[in-house]
């Protein structure tokens, strides 16, 4: 999907966050996927909604018009679903499943764990367990009473927020990943450079942050280099 488009009051963006080791080497930009809400109107959002059923189907396109959605695309047959909405390209994708097998609960979740969008999924029953597959699965609101075209602008915004608090969440955690895995090859190409060069803590810190310098690098990048060459040498 294109995940750089701007249509007004729907911003895909990619927001590049820094965070440094230990202050001192080059930070590194983390992808954060938003949609910025009220900056034009509603009806630049492009709206799909997946639904067997064109009666309520267009129950739910009459309730999206009524409160000023314009784009709307409806998708009948599940086939092929996932090519399907990466052609059509929605900001918001509505999923009106009534009384839903474990099966196609099940495909519907694989398919929004692969999609990064904002999904609201309506079902006229539910348990916990698949409120809470859903939540796993990154549906950003599941609604458990059926479909209803009230309130249906408050659905899309609460949907569209918890889409963005989760995708920061999950931004930070994989910053926090990543930071902890430089970490570890930094501190074990420091303790080899150490034994190898005879070298204090300090001193193979301060070897490796002006290698980086010299060759315009991160210290991760040199001390894996170092990790690298000392295997070769085994």
């Amino acid at each position: 999907m294109n995940q750089g488009k701007g249509r007004g009051s729907a911003t895909w963006s990619l927001s590049p966050t820094c965070h440094a080791t230990d202050g001192r080497e080059p930070c590194h930009a983390a992808q954060e996927l938003t949609i910025s809400l009220g900056v034009a109107k509603d009806a630049d959002l492009k709206i799909l909604i997946v639904d067997e059923s064109p009666i309520r189907a267009a129950i739910l396109e009459e309730g999206l018009r009524e409160s000023g959605y314009v784009q709307v695309v409806h998708i009948r047959e599940t086939a092929n679903l996932l090519a399907r909405i990466y052609a059509i390209d929605p900001d918001v994708i509505l999923i009106d499943l009534a009384n839903p097998s474990r099966d196609i609960l099940e495909q519907m979740f694989q398919m929004s764990r692969v999609v990064k969008r904002p999904i609201a999924m309506f079902v006229d029953q539910g348990d916990t367990a698949s409120i809470q597959a859903s939540v796993e699965a990154g549906v950003s609101a599941y609604i458990v009473d059926g479909l209803k075209k009230q309130g249906i602008k408050h659905i899309l915004d609460t949907c569209i927020s918890r889409f963005n608090v989760f995708a920061r969440l999950q931004g930070e955690l994989d910053q926090a990943k990543s930071a902890l895995e430089e970490r570890k090859v930094i501190d074990r190409a420091k303790g080899l450079l150490m034994k190898l060069r005879d070298l204090t803590e300090e001193e193979a810190y301060a070897l490796m942050r002006r290698t980086a310098m010299n060759e315009n690098k991160k210290i991760v990048e040199v001390a894996q280099a170092v990790l690298t060459a000392s295997e070769m040498f085994k």
